[in-house]
């Protein structure tokens, strides 16, 4: 079994990883941190290695109490509600745990959300974090 977790390195994220470990010792599953940038000559070679370097000390957090996990930093050219959908679906997950930010309506409507894609198109259950 596999539990996808959406990473940004957020404020957030602390309590996505937190709720992720309970997960996966109650369904004995395998974590998949995954970090999604959507790629491009806006992007700088630091900006991915940062990405990395941030996963690695997220990954450490499973490790360190023994849960079997992985991390991706996926650049696929895919937004990053699209990315963890698509990853879940191909890994077959049980479930994706991701963090919310509050944003207003006016956001929402302009910019999208990530949690609101995520929610509607999962192929499995979706815990959101805030």
């Amino acid at each position: 079994m596999n539990i996808v977790v959406g990473y940004d390195g957020s404020r957030v994220s602390a309590d996505v990883i937190r709720v992720a470990k309970l997960h996966a010792r109650v369904f004995d599953a395998k974590i998949y941190l995954i970090h999604s940038l959507k790629g491009g000559p806006e992007y700088t070679r630091e900006e991915f290695e940062s990405a990395e370097r941030e996963l690695e000390r997220a990954l450490r957090v499973f490790s360190n109490d023994s849960i079997s996990s992985e991390s991706k930093l996926l650049v696929r050219g895919l937004d990053p509600g699209e990315d963890l959908v698509k990853f879940a679906e191909d890994h077959k997950s049980i479930e994706i745990v991701i963090g919310v930010r509050r944003r207003s309506r006016v956001g929402k409507a302009l910019f999208g959300s990530t949690a609101q894609h995520v929610i509607l198109n999962a192929p499995c259950p979706v815990v959101t974090v805030r």
